[in-house]
């Protein structure tokens, strides 16, 4: 069924299509009729996969990643679908609208996207007063709890220099309503982000997140999300700080630069442009990043990972590697609304 409304909604740009998709599935989930619906047909949440990670019980391990609900409007909808966790974001101080458009583009044969969307989002103010009202809402419906992480990230025009005040001011502002935080240096498609991944400039971001964290009554996770095309020496710098400073964990990871081993044809690339590779192409990468950060630090480092997850043989692939939570994003845009409750069944 899926895979005849999937070829009619790959007609349509991406981006356009993906609003449409949410908006429906808002006023489908707005109704109670119609989130019983959604749960009977799509959730797990009969099944009992709780999962414990950095202090915090998860209803189930599969988490939506980053990017999909960049602006919190879409909670309702997803919790029907049966995710363990959701991350908005990424949220940055100030509204931006991203880069101009097209900015979202499919590569089918390779089951991938790029994107080079530039955390378009409509700032940490509204992002907030947003999870505010889901969580009064979801305190009074007494739903099982769903996690929701703080993906946050700088202003692009914000110098790098100055980048840990963008990081403490979403971090104050978002702290009273999401459960976890993860900071986001790794998107290759704001100018420069990507030199934050040094060992010095993390240093001085987390140190100061650390300070305000630990001001608080009750502290919350802190995690790190890297970029795939970091080399095995950068990795272990980032995982030695980690550890040093004492992060939650490692969100593992985000999208590719790399166009390697692609279908797609130089034409069709050059066509597309810049942006960040996700889907299965990054699969073997993050599994093999995965591994390496479980085996360096015997397991004592919680990793969220994420890239090529397609089917519950791909999820149970970096739970193996040694994942403790999964993300999923492309593979839900191609396998669809179907894709937790097939992963929980069959892990």
């Amino acid at each position: 069924m899926y895979k005849w409304l999937r070829s009619l909604l790959f007609l349509f740009p991406p981006e356009s299509v993906h609003h449409f998709s949410m908006s429906v599935l808002n006023g489908i989930s707005a109704t109670r009729p119609g989130r019983y619906i959604l749960r009977k047909l799509f959730s797990a949440d009969e099944i009992s996969h709780q999962k414990k990670i950095a202090g915090l019980v998860f209803r189930n391990p599969v988490g939506l990643a980053a990017g999909f609900d960049k602006n919190a409007l879409y909670l309702q909808s997803l919790e029907t679908l049966g995710f363990g966790f959701i991350e908005i974001g990424t949220v940055t101080p100030l509204a931006q609208s991203g880069n101009p458009k097209p900015r979202l583009f499919r590569l089918k044969k390779d089951d991938a996207l790029i994107n080079r969307m530039g955390f378009n989002n409509h700032g940490v103010d509204k992002v907030a007063a947003r999870l505010k009202k889901w969580m009064e809402k979801s305190a009074a419906s007494g739903n099982g709890r769903l996690r929701i992480g703080g993906n946050i990230g700088k202003n692009k025009d914000t110098p790098n220099e100055k980048a840990w005040q963008d990081y403490t001011t979403c971090f104050e502002k978002l702290f009273p309503f999401v459960d976890y935080f993860v900071i986001n240096v790794s998107s290759p498609n704001t100018p420069g982000l990507r030199e934050l991944q040094e060992k010095d400039s993390l240093r001085i971001i987390f140190t100061r997140l650390q300070e305000l964290n630990q001001k608080q009554p009750q502290q919350k996770p802190l995690f790190l999300k890297i970029a795939p095309d970091l080399s095995m020496a950068q990795l272990d710098d980032v995982i030695d700080l980690a550890v040093e400073i004492r992060l939650s964990g490692l969100v593992v990871s985000n999208t590719s630069t790399s166009r390697e081993g692609l279908s797609a044809t130089p034409d069709e690339l050059s066509r597309i442009g810049a942006g960040g590779l996700s889907g299965r192409p990054l699969q073997k990468k993050s599994t093999e990043f995965i591994g390496h950060i479980a085996a360096k630090t015997n397991h004592m480092l919680p990793v969220i990972g994420s890239g090529g997850i397609y089917d519950s043989s791909s999820a149970r692939e970096k739970i193996e590697a040694g994942a403790g939570l999964i993300q999923i994003w492309t593979g839900f845009i191609y396998e669809g609304p179907m894709l937790v409750k097939k992963i929980l069944r069959n892990m």
